[in-house]
């Protein structure tokens, strides 16, 4: 079942009578349980793509349907809850809160869900530790280093149990051994079951997808899957 289908997807943007434009035409579809890796040079279009993916830009023409939902029909009201109970979100600046607890940090999402959400510093307890920060619980980002930083959005990215992790540049500012704890974190979320999206210059942290999109230009210059050698050579 594909999870993310975008189909002609364009993306431009106008300023003072000029228009630039970010994506052409890109055409992919994504099935539940993919592991897949998007490459390509500083502003060949990634970000901009992963944007639209997460419902935090529209594109200027085309169609995105995530979860058998057109996007480009809901207003902002629903775009909220749809990046709230389908999608978590990695980001390389981590974007955590100072001065708060990385179990406080954890719970942040589920300010904005929606129903009962039952024992909440249970289960950021348990995510916590899932990623091997159960030591950590009340250190605020000031007193953790950059890889338990990153674990910590990576657990609160599935505090609201999405279905689909994005994640944008996660080792960039990592060094290598904490950038290889955090690609092992996300090899075994994918073996849960779960759908990862990641974005990287990295060809080495892209092979541990088990597909590769290259966007070169604002279009998909090359989409295949990763042999299992490569994969094993990654880890």
């Amino acid at each position: 079942m594909n999870l993310i289908e975008m189909n002609s997807i364009c993306k431009s943007y106008r300023n003072i009578g000029f228009e630039t434009r970010v994506l052409e035409d890109v055409t992919l579809h994504i099935e539940e349980g993919d592991y897949v890796g998007i490459v390509g040079p500083s502003g060949a279009g990634k970000s901009t793509l992963m944007a639209i993916m997460g419902c935090l830009a529209q594109p200027t023409s085309g169609e995105y349907i995530l979860d058998g939902e057109p996007i480009g029909k809901l207003n902002d009201r629903k775009l909220s809850r749809v990046r709230n109970e389908k999608i978590g979100f990695v980001f390389q600046a981590f974007h955590l809160l100072p001065g708060v607890t990385a179990l406080e940090n954890v719970i942040l999402p589920l300010v904005y869900a929606r129903g009962s959400q039952g024992n909440v510093k249970e289960r950021a307890r348990e995510l916590l530790a899932k990623v091997g920060l159960e030591h950590r619980l009340h250190h605020t980002p000031g007193q953790l280093s950059g890889g338990e930083q990153q674990r910590v959005t990576i657990a609160r990215s599935l505090i609201n149990n999405p279905r689909i992790i994005l994640a944008d540049e996660p080792t960039g500012n990592l060094d290598s051994k904490n950038g290889i704890e955090t690609m092992k974190t996300f090899d075994n979320l994918v073996k849960e079951g779960k759908t990862i999206v990641l974005i990287t210059h990295d060809q080495e942290v892209a092979r541990h997808a088990g597909r590769i999109i290259s966007i070169l230009d604002g279009q998909i210059a090359s989409d295949r899957e990763v042999s299992h050698e490569e994969q094993t050579r990654s880890v």
